[in-house]
């Protein structure tokens, strides 16, 4: 057997190996650019992805599963238009020699997602390593924000569940937007349509030593009908659904607890736990709506359920 033939059957069993060990795995919902780059290992146009020039110190992310790739202390100037790292956390990149034996393709460990190739012998740093990596295959989490948590909640109109949820301790921001839907880039005229498979949901951002996602899950099903099947209140619509879109492991082990706390009380609960995906921020004009217009919220009235 030859050496060409030797390396195409490696990297065929490596990849079916990895492939069916990540089947499992609840994955965040892919922009078609992102699944065109991470699921079907395209690349994106050099000097144009967001992380390409980003010098704040954090943590690079795998953008399908979340796992921790990169240190910022390992990015370098490369000038080959993605970003480079002479590095990765140990155990977390996965190498397979492509088919033509001339390069080295990196996946995510944990869930073979696509990230770009390693090359060595060029001189760059002293490490002599440079990993070109895909800006859309990546996440970042910068060193300020890491202590903080992020959770995004959908239940009707966001206009309530925005205005209610700043009213928790520790809470960093709220902002209402789209997420869970199939197109890039949507808007409110979009959405209403019910067709693009966006609801309206916020994203909070928040201190777990002040507040816990628990906690704010509780409020989340105490401030609204989370046993409607087809909206809110009158807002009917598929971007009106109850929803908690998990960021974690943990988050949807405790999103799965207080449901069931919930169905054991006897309540019917119609709220779907789905993995966290790609979320959109709403127009500037739906931000702070109930702040801006002095208006009280008519769709979300808090009712104590938990003691």
């Amino acid at each position: 057997m030859n050496k060409l033939l030797l390396i195409m059957l490696f990297a065929l069993l490596a990849a079916f190996h990895l492939s069916t060990k990540g089947a499992a795995m609840d994955y965040r919902q892919l922009t078609p650019e992102e699944e065109r780059v991470i699921v079907h290992k395209g690349t994106e146009r050099p000097f144009t992805g967001k992380f390409l020039n980003n010098k704040e110190a954090g943590t690079y992310t795998c953008r399908r599963c979340g796992a921790e790739l990169y240190r910022s202390n390992d990015k370098f100037e490369s000038g080959c238009g993605w970003p480079s790292f002479d590095d990765e956390i140990k155990g977390a990149v996965t190498r397979i020699p492509d088919a033509d034996g001339r390069r080295v393709e990196i996946v995510c460990k944990a869930c073979n997602g696509h990230l770009g190739h390693v090359f060595t012998g060029e001189g760059f740093t002293e490490k002599n390593t440079r990993h070109c990596v895909n800006s859309v295959s990546l996440d970042f989490v910068s060193a300020a924000a890491a202590k903080n948590e992020t959770a995004v909640f959908a239940g009707g109109c966001f206009w309530g569940v925005e205005h209610l949820m700043k009213k928790m301790p520790g809470i960093i921001s709220v902002k209402s937007g789209y997420t869970g839907g199939r197109t890039d880039n949507p808007d409110y005229k979009s959405v209403c349509t019910g067709t693009t498979g966006h609801l309206e949901a916020v994203e909070v951002v928040f201190d777990p030593g002040k507040s816990s996602f628990s906690e704010l899950a509780r409020l989340f099903f105490e401030i609204h009908d989370f046993s409607q099947t087809d909206g809110q209140g009158p807002d009917i619509g598929e971007q009106y659904k109850s929803a908690i879109f998990v960021q974690t492991a943990d988050q949807k082990e405790s999103a799965d607890e207080i449901t069931a706390q919930l169905r054991g009380m006897g309540y019917e609960v119609a709220t779907e736990i789905r993995p966290a995906a790609k979320f959109w921020p709403a127009e500037d004009y739906h931000q702070n709506y109930y702040e801006k217009t002095g208006k009280s919220p008519y769709c979300h009235i808090r009712k104590k359920i938990f003691k």
